[in-house]
C-alpha cells in the first residue's frame, strides 16, 4: 500500500488543452450554425440567416477564432493551453455577436458582401418555444414594427396572445395595416379560455380591418362558428384574397356557413385549404358555394372533413367551374361511389392538374374506374396520383393501369391499402414498364400481393432512373419471393422499402393452398407475356 502511494507521489501529469481536435472544431461550427439560425431579438431586428449563410459564417468565425488562439498559444508554448481555449471561446462569441447584429448578407456576383439587407419584408415571431405572451414581452417582440419599416408579411403563429398582449399588438397593427399583404395568425390563442380567445380574435380583427390582404392564415385556432364570426370585421373587408387557410379550426356546418357568408369576394382566390375539420355534408355544401365563386382556384384542400356522399357531390359539381386547378386534395372523407362518379365528370375540365389526392374516399371499383378513365383523358402533366385505401380490386385496376400508362410525367404513385392482389399488381406493373422515367415513389403496400406480383413489379421498375422508393410492405410475399425481390434490387438496396410487415404465409395458407399458390405464380407470368394495356381514344 505504501509503495503504491509512493509511486503515485513521484508521477507527474502533463495535460495539453490546446490545440482542440478536428472533431471538437467541427462540433463548435455545428453549434454556432444552429445558434445563428435560431430566432432571437437580433433576428427580429436585423433578419434571420439562412442555413447556408449560417454555415459559412460559422466556419469563418471558427477559423479566425482558432488562428487568434493558436497565435497566442505559440507565444507561450510551455503552457497547458488554458488561456488559448479561453481566447478561442471569447473570440468565437464576439464574432458571432457581430454576425447577429449584421444580419443576412446580400449576394452579388457569387461573392458574399457585408451589406445588410436594406428592406426586410417578413416579420416573424413564430420561432422558439411555443408559449404565452403577455404585455411586456409583446412590447419587446413587436418593437421592430414601430416606426418606418418595409414589412408586408407578419407571422404571429405559435405564440399565444392574452388580452393585455393583444391590446399592445392592436395599436401596432393599426400603424402598419395599410402596408400588409400577408397575415399569419395561425395558432395564436392556444390554451386561452374561450371568452378571452374570442376577445383577442375580435381585437386583431378590428385592428386589421380594411387591410388589402392576398394571404390569410387562421389555422389551428379551434374557432368554430364563434371564432369565425369574431373575425367578421377582417373577413368582410377582404376583396383581394388569393390564399385562405382554415385548417384544424373546428369548422362545423355552422362555421362553414359563416365563412361563406362573411367573405365578400373570392374571384382572385387561388388557394383554399379546409383540412381536419368537422364540416360534414351541410358544411361541404356551404364550402361548395365558395368554390363556385372561385374561378381562379388552383389549389383546393378539403381533407379529413367528415364529408359524405351529398357533400362530396356538391363539392364535385362546384369544382367543375375551376378550370385552372393544379392540386386537388380530398383525402379521408366518406364520398362513396356516387360522389366519385360526380367528381369524374368535373375532372375533364382540369387540363392543368398536377397533383390529385383521392385516398380513403370509399370509392370502390366503380368510383375508381370512373375517376381513372376521366383522368386518362385529362391532366396530361399529372405528377402525383394517390388513390390508396379505396377497396380497389383487380377489376378496377384495369382502368387505373390505362390511366397510369398515359401519365408519363408521374413522379409519385400511391395505391396502398387496396385489394389489387397479383392480378391487379401485374396490370399496374405492365403499365409502368415503358417510360415513366421521372417516377420516384411507388407505394403498393398492403394489397394482398404474393410472390409473382412482387417479383414482376420489382422487375418492371428497378431500372427507372429517378426511382427512390418502392414500397410493397404488408403483402403476402413468400420468403422466397422476398429473396427474389431483394436480389433484383441488390445494387439499389436503399430504394427498396422495408418488408418487415409482410406476411409470408398469406391468409394462413395450408400445404394444398401453397401448391395452388405456386401454380398461380406460373399462370400469372404466362398471362403477363401477352398482356397489353388498352388505351381507348
Amino acid at each position: 500500500m505504501d509503495s503504491t502511494v509512493q509511486t503515485f507521489q513521484h508521477r507527474s501529469f502533463s495535460i495539453k488543452l490546446w490545440p482542440p481536435s478536428q472533431s471538437t472544431r467541427l462540433m463548435l461550427v455545428e453549434r454556432m450554425t444552429k445558434n445563428l439560425m435560431t430566432p432571437s431579438i437580433f433576428s427580429r431586428k436585423y433578419g434571420l440567416l439562412s442555413k447556408e449563410e449560417a454555415e459559412e459564417d460559422a466556419k469563418q468565425i471558427e477559423d479566425v477564432a482558432f488562428a487568434t488562439a493558436n497565435q497566442h498559444f505559440e507565444k507561450e508554448p510551455d503552457g497547458d493551453g488554458t488561456s488559448a481555449v479561453q481566447i478561442y471561446a471569447k473570440e468565437s462569441s464576439k464574432l458571432m455577436l457581430e454576425v447577429l447584429k449584421r444580419g443576412p448578407k446580400l449576394q452579388e456576383d457569387g461573392n458574399l458582401t457585408s451589406e445588410k439587407v436594406a428592406h426586410q419584408t417578413v416579420f416573424d415571431i413564430s420561432g422558439g418555444r411555443r408559449d404565452f405572451i403577455e404585455a411586456e414581452e409583446a412590447e419587446e417582440l413587436l418593437k421592430p414594427l414601430w416606426g418606418p419599416n418595409s414589412y408586408t408579411k407578419i407571422c404571429f403563429s405559435n405564440r399565444s396572445f392574452g388580452l393585455d398582449a393583444a391590446h399592445v399588438a392592436e395599436s401596432i397593427l393599426l400603424s402598419v395595416k395599410d402596408q400588409l399583404t400577408e397575415v399569419d395568425l395561425s395558432d395564436f390563442v392556444a390554451g386561452r379560455p374561450e371568452a378571452e380567445a374570442l376577445e383577442v380574435m375580435n381585437i386583431f380583427s378590428s385592428a386589421l380591418e380594411g387591410c388589402a390582404l392576398r394571404y390569410l392564415n387562421l389555422s389551428n385556432n379551434a374557432m368554430g362558428e364563434k371564432g369565425v364570426r369574431a373575425f367578421e370585421s377582417l373577413l368582410k373587408s377582404q376583396n383581394n384574397l388569393e390564399e385562405l387557410y382554415l385548417m384544424n379550426d373546428g369548422i362545423s356546418e355552422e362555421a362553414a356557413k359563416a365563412v361563406c357568408e362573411l367573405i365578400p369576394s373570392t374571384e382572385r382566390l387561388r388557394v383554399l385549404h379546409f383540412h381536419n375539420n368537422m364540416t360534414g355534408d351541410e358544411g361541404a355544401i356551404a364550402i361548395s358555394q365558395i368554390v363556385k365563386r372561385s374561378p381562379a382556384l388552383e389549389d383546393f384542400r378539403c381533407s379529413s372533413t367528415r364529408v359524405g356522399a351529398d357533400g362530396g357531390i356538391a363539392l364535385a359539381e362546384a369544382l367543375g367551374t375551376c378550370t385552372h386547378l393544379k392540386k386537388l386534395d380530398l383525402r379521408d372523407n366518406m364520398f362513396g361511389l356516387e360522389a366519385g362518379v360526380a367528381l369524374s365528370k368535373s375532372i375533364s375540365a382540369f387540363a392543368d392538374l398536377r397533383e390529385v389526392y383521392l385516398s380513403y374516399l370509399n370509392l370502390e371499383d366503380g368510383g375508381a374506374e370512373a375517376l381513372a378513365t376521366a383522368l386518362k383523358e385529362s391532366a396530361p402533366s399529372l405528377e402525383v396520383l394517390d388513390m390508396s385505401g379505396n377497396d380497389i380490386t383487380a377489376k378496377g385496376a384495369a382502368s387505373l393501369a390505362a390511366c397510369i400508362s398515359a401519365k408519363q410525367f408521374l413522379t409519385k404513385l400511391s395505391l396502398s391499402e387496396n385489394e389489387l392482389k397479383d392480378e391487379g399488381a401485374i396490370l399496374i406493373c405492365k403499365a409502368l414498364e415503358q417510360g415513366h422515367d421521372q417516377l420516384s415513389d411507388i407505394d403498393l403496400s398492403t394489397n394482398l400481393i404474393r410472390r409473382a406480383g412482387a417479383r414482376l413489379l420489382a422487375q418492371a421498375v428497378v431500372q427507372k432512373p429517378g426511382l427512390k422508393l418502392l414500397n410493397i410492405n404488408g403483402n403476402f410475399i413468400s420468403d422466397e419471393g422476398i429473396d427474389e425481390v431483394k436480389n433484383i434490387f441488390k445494387n439499389l438496396p436503399d430504394v427498396l422499402g422495408p418488408l418487415d410487415e409482410n406476411d409470408p404465409e398469406g391468409e394462413d395458407l395450408d400445404e394444398e393452398a401453397e401448391e395452388e399458390d405456386a401454380e398461380h405464380d406460373v399462370e400469372l407470368e404466362s398471362k403477363l407475356k401477352g398482356l397489353e394495356i388498352k388505351q381507348e381514344t
